[in-house]
């Protein structure tokens, strides 16, 4: 029998210090119930510390999933983990996962710290935080630009202060694959206490080793791997949670371990944490990606017809992919409507918000012949999104576009109170509605990022915006979703600067010094 390699998903952490993906409560909930679903054995649900927001989403997820382990993370000061082991007492198995950084520039240049200093911190955080918890998992931050003795004092002195799973982060993302296996391999070895503790790695993507860095390390004794959905996380992201489960799950002939996550949700989640990111998936991606088991080549289609396993390593199915062939039109009814939606991960507070996003439903269905999940998805998002934009609503928006000559817009919009009109000229009709709304708020926000893609086939296919703004530190995903792609861009714009509106001020938990 294989060994449980333990799944630890810190989507709703890691990934969301990606800029642009801030999530709010009611999100988190959601896709930790998912992930739930999905028999994720840890979910990190946040850095209760960062900010009241984050430390509410942290308690709520806590109260609201029964399977999963849920975890808090913490630098190693006192304030970080008694706020962490407040946040994460209400789940039924808990956890918290305190870190500190043990590479020479890090000691140096931000903790101020001697390695002797760093250890007597690790004994401290480490023994703490079992107060509060029997689970306790360290981080020596940096390890993989760690000194190989220094590294293995820390984890020695982690294990022994009451650690039970030993982290092991490659922080920036500087590994080689066979180099940051062997240093697993020789910590397992050398430390004298090792086997008092799980093994697990974090690896990020800067160099695209992420996923080969955290499978190697497998094959020498990790029995933990942390990753996300869809590789969400900082810079160039972290390791992805689908790749690494299906690397493990097709190749049983490599691995002597196996996870317990149900793969027919892999897909649903990962299309839910787009929607709520706004971060779209590339159709190349590996498993969950609209190409991933498409076939074009007339060879390769020959084959699949005679032989699925001639082209296909793994089956669609066993990821999720039969979910895109339920097919919803304009004669369907609310209860069909709800069962998909809740198969799909969303849940409607109340009737209200179900007959709302029930008629968009039906405004649409009148527009295309079929909705096929991804309509459904983007259009409950955006009705979700608009029920916390509590500043700004497009109402109206009409723009024209002549070949050789500026394009012009007209856009009516609401604050709440009243309702703002304006008129603009740009380079073609998605300008001129970005300049109109821009002169309606007065906003100072600067545009990093326009997206269009459209969501399912065809014409009358819906199009889905992301629009990224800027203001000041702060950096905020929009998405709006319309049959006009005009209409889309200006919802998605909206949208972005409702939540700069309403946005809390967070800080980086890897930015901050420990105090």
């Amino acid at each position: 029998m294989s060994d449980h390699l333990i799944i630890f998903d810190t989507t709703l952490r890691d990934g969301e210090q990606s800029p642009g993906a801030s999530m709010n409560l009611d999100d988190k909930v959601r896709i930790a119930r998912v992930l739930e679903k999905m028999r994720v054995d840890v979910i990190e649900a946040g850095f209760p510390i960062a900010s009241p927001g984050d430390f509410d989403s942290v308690k709520a997820v806590a109260e609201a999933i029964q399977d999963s382990r849920v975890c808090g993370l913490a630098r190693a000061t006192v304030e970080d983990i008694e706020r962490a082991a407040e946040a994460v007492k209400p789940a039924n198995a808990s956890r918290i996962h305190t870190f500190l950084a043990t590479s020479p520039i890090h000691m140096k240049e931000k903790l101020r710290m001697t390695p002797g200093q760093v250890l007597e911190q690790i004994t401290f955080a480490v023994d703490l935080a079992r107060n509060f918890t029997d689970d306790v998992e360290f981080s020596p931050e940096d390890a993989s630009r760690t000194e190989s003795d220094f590294l293995c004092r820390a984890v020695e002195t982690a294990i022994r202060a009451g650690a039970t799973t030993i982290n092991i982060p490659d922080t920036v993302g500087y590994a080689w694959p066979e180099e940051f296996a062997q240093s697993i391999a020789n910590l397992i070895e050398r430390v004298p206490n090792s086997d008092k503790a799980i093994f697990s790695v974090h690896c990020h993507d800067d160099l695209g080793l992420s996923v080969s860095n955290s499978l190697q390390a497998v094959l020498k004794g990790a029995r933990q791997v942390e990753c996300t959905i869809n590789g969400l996380g900082e810079r160039a992201g972290n390791a992805s949670l689908e790749e690494v489960v299906m690397a493990v799950r097709t190749r049983q002939d490599i691995f002597p371990v196996d996870t317990r996550i149900n793969t027919r949700e892999i897909v649903s989640a990962s299309r839910l944490v787009s929607s709520i990111t706004g971060f779209p998936v590339q159709p190349n991606k590996a498993i969950v990606g609209a190409n991933a088991f498409a076939h074009e080549s007339g060879i390769h289609q020959d084959g699949v017809i005679k032989k699925r396993e001639t082209y296909e390593i793994m089956r669609a199915e066993d990821v999720g992919w039969d979910t895109n062939k339920m097919v919803l039109g304009k004669h369907s009814g609310r209860n069909a409507f709800k069962t998909r939606l809740t198969e799909l991960g969303y849940e409607f507070s109340s009737d209200e918000d179900l007959r709302s996003a029930f008629d968009r439903f039906k405004e649409l269905a009148d527009k295309k012949h079929e909705i096929f999940d991804d309509d459904l998805q983007a259009l409950v998002s955006e009705e979700i999104a608009e029920n916390y934009q509590d500043k700004y609503r497009l109402i109206s928006l009409s723009a024209n576009s002549t070949m050789d000559k500026s394009s012009s817009a007209n856009v009516a919009i609401t604050n709440g109170v009243t309702e703002l009109n304006g008129d603009a000229q740009g380079d073609g009709p998605v300008d001129a509605a970005f300049k109109a709304i821009k002169s309606l708020l007065d906003t100072k926000a600067s545009l990093l990022l326009y997206s269009v893609n459209n969501i399912t086939s065809g014409t009358d296919s819906l199009g889905e915006v992301t629009v990224r703004l800027k203001d000041g530190s702060r950096i905020v995903n929009g998405k709006g979703s319309d049959t006009d792609i005009v209409v889309a861009s200006a919802k998605a714009y909206i949208a972005a600067l409702n939540r700069l509106a309403n946005s809390e001020r967070r800080f980086h938990p890897q930015n901050e010094s420990l105090v």
